[in-house]
């Protein structure tokens, strides 16, 4: 089944027509390390976007378990969780020049071969580049809260979204978000929990699991008294 097959084709359409992105272009310094890193390991490390179901088998040189991540930002806890689980493979897509040359940059540091990037936008990527059912996991740590009401529309996790997100998950397969701000926590899990395809491993919210490591934004917040939530779901 192609991409274009998929039903979940008419949820990335809707939101392509409601502009709904993965990210939000942010002004941000990219250092010489970093710059440097993305033009000599970017053409290691990085797939290029293609309107195409890409072979990343392939791409790691191998079959195994496969997570994608959306929105790494600095790619810290990317790299960490990266290398506690070398028998899976992981996909992290950014579009951010600076994180996604910090990444780089963690990557070749760490010798890490079961990491690849992708910077674009993550709807068009799971639209285009991901097979349904082809995904172990999918992870989305602290996307942007939008906390304006007048703003909510623009959050990533919507119906739309969701269902798109999980029409490439195996049965079985996980959703882990987490967020600082609660808010969008009561609405990314009145929305999950809305999805007849998804089962929640918690009452409500999820402790954080081992291997999701503490970022720097998150410690910086936890300091400060901010709660964090997260939220496990499971296809059926």
């Amino acid at each position: 089944m192609t991409a274009d097959q998929n039903p979940a084709t008419d949820d990335a359409d809707a939101l392509r027509q409601r502009g709904i992105r993965s990210f939000v272009l942010r002004a941000g310094r990219t250092t010489e390390a970093q710059t440097r890193a993305l033009a000599e390991l970017g053409p290691r490390w990085i797939v290029p976007y293609a309107d195409a179901v890409t072979d990343w088998s392939a791409v790691f040189g191998r079959a195994a378990p496969r997570v994608l991540e959306i929105g790494f930002g600095m790619g810290d806890a990317t790299a960490q969780i990266a290398a506690a689980k070398p028998e899976t493979d992981f996909i992290g897509v950014e579009v951010h020049p600076p994180g996604v040359g910090a990444l780089l940059q963690r990557i070749d540091a760490a010798k890490l071969s079961n990491l690849s990037i992708v910077q674009h936008d993550a709807v068009q990527v799971l639209r285009h580049m991901i097979a349904p059912y082809s995904l172990d996991g999918l992870h989305i740590y602290f996307p942007d809260p939008w906390p304006k009401k007048r703003h909510h529309k623009r959050r990533l996790i919507q119906p739309e979204f969701v269902r798109l997100a999980i029409s490439r998950l195996r049965p079985g397969g996980y959703l882990h978000c987490a967020t600082d701000w609660q808010p969008y926590a009561e609405h990314i899990l009145e929305v999950l929990r809305a999805e007849p395809g998804l089962v929640n491993t918690a009452a409500d919210y999820a402790p954080r699991p081992d291997w999701r490591p503490v970022s720097k934004f998150e410690r910086r917040g936890l300091n400060l008294g901010h709660g964090v939530w997260d939220l496990v779901f499971t296809t059926r």
